[in-house]
């Protein structure tokens, strides 16, 4: 469609947004000029069109009825096979609802997103299905992927399998409770404060939040580039590690990925000799005033202890850096969020990688249309970023991101010293649901307080596992192992050999 370009009162209004004071002869005289400009972008869009992909025309989906979506977790269902043969043959998996699966359509939990449908798969959905894998779904996510609660998708809560009164956590919320419930064997979660490994904890599975550009986000929406992460979410440590083995590696297309970066053989390496290891059992984050529950401290601290009987040497750590972290997250999850994911359409600018023109528009329309009906996480988050870039010219973000190097450096020099850094994943058992009516400050407690301990290493990169670590008043509680960079073997190793410890994880209650 071409684009039509702006008469000289349109002119006029372009130059006094940007507070410009242009004579009516000015005026005149840019107008053909930025019309000339506007031709190129009739060509681009021509020549687009000739390389553009296209969905295949066999992936029927369907919205589930709710007797057969009792928890609130599918946004939709397919049945796509893979490769005959493969190291996922045979496994099902449910695709978080923020990353494209062609043919099938795409809501990431937002009445801004409704009605799109992906013409590409995302990477890790390519890789899923060369793997052998079946793709049986997509998994619902909260509004945007903002939040830690599974209270925010329009679709309405994912509950938990463990007490349906409860969160599931999010924003991989879906993904969550399939794998929970066993309604499919494995799933992909998203994180970038958290995602994959909140709602691991809260719902009793594995959740891996891998270094940060190993694997692929090229096909996922994005909510801050420096922030994004996919991952496995499985019941097993061996099957997140399989499944790692299958999603890690540059595609050519993310900027996220580091040119040098090369996968280990994460299945290969579980089972392997984890004696002399040294963990650092991280003070700081227990004790959070007014979160941590006792129970939950108290399950970790001796679910770290029994690492001994691994022959792991277990210390204390000291490192007052996890606690500022948080507040670097904070200001760049809020205003690369509010410049890229809001007012940037979801993909932003200024990086060389592979885009969705067409969901960028879709998204671009929707958003002005809908922004009455974001979740109270979201709303907070514009109003917040926008004030900071029209009263702070986003100069809190600029030195938020020098500070993440400071977060990384700190990190990285606590993992100098132990193998790997431990921690409740979430400071509390899963909190009941909200209800639709309970105050907006009810709202936004449910759905970020549980982000303290996971959002410092979305910063940093850090890779970090969540396993379960036991039980706090009947409900699951979620230890949290955080390795070196590009070294994803080391959580998952130490995961595995806890979960061989312990005699595997309890499954949820039938119900």
């Amino acid at each position: 469609m071409p684009v039509r370009p702006p008469d000289e009162n349109e002119v006029a209004a372009l130059a006094a947004s940007y507070g410009m004071k242009r004579s009516p002869e000015e005026v005149a005289a840019y107008t053909p000029i930025v019309a000339a400009f506007l031709s190129s972008y009739d060509a681009v869009e021509e020549l687009y069109a000739g390389i553009a992909p296209h969905a295949p025309g066999d992936r029927p989906s369907a919205r589930p009825a709710d007797t057969d979506n009792p928890l609130g977790a599918w946004y939709v269902t397919t049945e796509i096979r893979g490769a005959a043969d493969g190291p996922l043959a045979g496994r099902t998996v449910a695709v978080k609802d923020n990353v494209a699966v062609a043919g099938v359509p795409m809501m990431n939990g937002s009445h801004t997103v409704e009605g799109f449908v992906p013409q590409e798969d995302a990477t890790v959905v390519t890789r899923l299905l060369e793997a052998g894998a079946t793709i049986t779904g997509k998994s619902v996510c909260e509004d945007l992927c903002f939040s830690g609660g599974s209270h925010t998708s329009v679709t309405g809560p994912v509950r938990n399998p463990w007490d349906p009164s409860r969160t599931t956590g999010g924003s991989s919320s879906g993904s969550a409770a399939l794998v929970a419930s066993g309604e499919v064997d494995l799933a992909v979660g998203g994180d970038q404060g958290g995602s994959i490994r909140m709602p691991a904890a809260f719902s009793g599975i594995v959740g891996h939040k891998p270094t940060h550009g190993l694997v692929p986000y090229t096909g996922a929406f994005p909510i801050e580039l420096t922030l994004d992460h996919l991952g496995p979410m499985t019941r097993t440590v061996a099957d997140a590690a399989l499944m790692l083995d299958v999603l890690a590696g540059r595609d050519g297309g993310d900027p996220r990925q580091p040119a040098d970066a090369v996968p280990e053989q994460y299945a290969a390496a579980l089972g392997g000799d984890v004696t002399g290891l040294r963990v650092g059992v991280v003070a700081q984050g227990y004790g959070w005033e007014e979160l941590s529950e006792p129970g939950v401290d108290e399950t970790v601290r001796a679910a770290a202890g029994r690492l001994r009987e691994l022959g792991i040497e277990v210390v204390d750590v000291d490192l007052t850096w996890h606690r500022h972290a948080l507040h670097v997250w904070n200001v760049i999850a809020t205003d690369g969020a509010t410049v890229q994911m809001i007012e940037g359409n979801g993909y932003g600018w200024n990086y060389e990688g592979r885009y969705d023109p067409e969901l960028v528009a879709h998204y671009g329309r929707q958003r002005r249309e809908v922004v009455d009906r974001w979740s109270p996480t979201v709303t907070a988050v514009a109003l917040a970023g926008r004030w900071s870039l029209e009263q702070e010219q986003t100069r809190h973000y600029a030195m938020a991101q020098n500070l993440a190097i400071e977060v990384r450096r700190q990190y990285d020099a606590a993992l100098s010293d132990v193998d790997l850094l431990v921690m409740p994943t979430v400071p509390m058992v899963a909190p009941e649901i909200p209800a639709p009516d309970d105050p907006v400050e009810t709202q936004i407690a449910r759905a970020l307080e549980m982000i303290v301990n996971c959002a410092p290493f979305d910063v940093s990169g850090h890779p970090a596992t969540s396993v379960p670590a036991g039980q706090s008043q009947g409900l699951p509680v979620g230890m949290m192992l955080v390795g070196r960079r590009f070294e994803d073997t080391t959580p998952l190793k130490v995961a595995h050999a806890f979960e061989q410890l312990v005699g595997g994880f309890p499954q949820p209650p039938a119900r």
